[in-house]
């Protein structure tokens, strides 16, 4: 057959399966212009082309990938040798006739794609020239046109997921231990067995009593203590220089604490067998935490004392229960207990009561987060407040669920609305 018409220009984008050229059949005449984009005519003899060059389709009775044999294709009965025809350039479109090729288009196009030097199916100019844009390697592009034919899209496509797959944040490296303020050393404690402590069996004993003794349970409620804590920033100066101590949150818990059991005497209170004694003094328990166990001191008095005077006691308090200096009153005749669970962070426990006493309520560390609040007019908006968890484990034999909800209720009031200007000097 012979080329007599070329349909679609170079680097034309068609559709698969449109019309690329026309082959007509008989040996017709060279035209005396050339066709566009081809080559001149040479003088070469009328032989047809050997099937091992490049450009030519290998003989129909051999697989793509063989090379054809060496002599050369018969020719079709009837037909004269055809003229050599110019060679198409090696980046013509995917699907056009050589001139040694008879196949119909519609049988070509169901063929499988011609590979390249390189080992990639053919593409075409502008999929290459896409490619070399985007820096896609056309050997890792699975091809959806016809015969795995690698299109525009497929190009387009796997140049932005390269893109994705780069803008994705490399995995921060893990902390060490000691940037995350872990403990560089294992403990020596560890594979070792010790007598407990008379301290230590001490705190058990009455931990075990105290559990078996009451019907101990807690109630927690939250409080927003931004105002103190704002007041805490302006006045710790001065109130260091001025009582010789800092100005913790501790202070405001004591003092909202022992208030409240003024109006609620029944969580001040313990049994003596069948009888309810309520206590007319608020004897305060602090526990403190130190290296041979937990202690619990107490602040004779506690509802005497302004803010300075709790802050001084509590700090004297602390101090000399660390450094074994307390004497036998100063760890007896509580009458409730206040431990401060946030000091390493903890938001909540659950008090275990120091018998014979119906109350102990634990103070959370004092964390900042979104909150819901409301104005004076109605309106509801989000916003920045320090806040901390009150926990309080009664005795539910005294004490019911409604006494200490009120009491917790009571602390909460005192310490959002409370004045405390007066006594920081503000």
């Amino acid at each position: 057959g012979t080329l007599q018409e070329i349909k679609v220009a170079e680097d034309e984008t068609v559709e698969v399966g449109a019309e690329l050229a026309v082959i007509g059949g008989g040996a017709a005449a060279a035209p005396s212009q050339p066709e566009a984009g081809a080559q001149p005519e040479t003088s070469a003899p009328a032989e047809p082309e050997p099937a091992q060059e490049p450009a030519q389709e290998p003989a129909p009775q051999q697989p793509a990938a063989q090379p054809a044999p060496q002599q050369p294709a018969p020719q079709p009965s009837g037909q004269p040798a055809p003229q050599a025809q110019p060679q198409e350039p090696a980046r013509s479109q995917a699907g056009e006739s050589t001139a040694a090729s008879a196949q119909p288009a519609a049988a070509e196009q169901t063929a499988p794609s011609r590979a390249s030097g390189d080992g990639t199916p053919y593409v075409t100019p502008l999929v290459r020239k896409l490619a070399t844009e985007h820096g896609v390697d056309l050997s890792t592009v699975q091809g959806s046109g016809v015969g795995g034919r690698i299109r525009k899209q497929d190009v387009l496509a796997a140049a932005e997921a390269a893109k994705a797959a780069t803008a994705q944040p490399e995995p921060a490296p893990a902390p060490s231990a000691e940037d995350a303020g872990l403990p560089g050393e294992p403990s020596p404690l560890r594979g070792t067995r010790q007598k407990m402590s008379r301290i230590r069996k001490a705190i058990a004993t009455h931990m075990v009593e105290s559990l078996a003794t009451s019907a101990q349970l807690t109630t927690v409620i939250e409080a927003d203590v931004t105002r103190i804590a704002r007041l805490r920033e302006r006045a710790k100066a001065d109130f260091e220089a001025r009582e010789g101590v800092k100005l913790s949150f501790m202070p405001f818990f004591a003092k909202a604490a022992v208030e409240a059991l003024k109006v609620y005497p029944v969580v001040n209170a313990s049994v003596e067998g069948e009888e309810i004694v309520y206590h007319e003094t608020e004897n305060l328990g602090i526990a403190v935490d130190t290296e041979r166990g937990l202690m619990v001191p107490v602040l004779k008095n506690a509802g005497d004392l302004n803010l300075g005077g709790l802050a001084r006691q509590i700090a004297d308090l602390a101090e000399r229960t660390r450094t074994n200096n307390l004497k036998p009153d100063d760890i007896t005749g509580g009458t409730f207990t206040l431990t401060n669970t946030g000091s390493r962070g903890a938001l909540f426990d659950t008090p275990i009561l120091n018998q014979p006493q119906v109350g102990m309520l634990g103070t959370g560390a004092v964390v900042k987060r979104p909150v819901i609040v409301t104005d004076d007019t109605g309106a509801d908006s989000i916003a920045i407040r320090s806040m901390v968890y009150l926990a309080l484990t009664y005795d539910h034999r005294i004490v019911d669920g409604a006494d200490a909800a009120r009491y917790l209720n009571a602390v909460k009031k005192r310490l959002e609305a409370g004045k405390f200007e007066a006594e920081l000097g503000l």
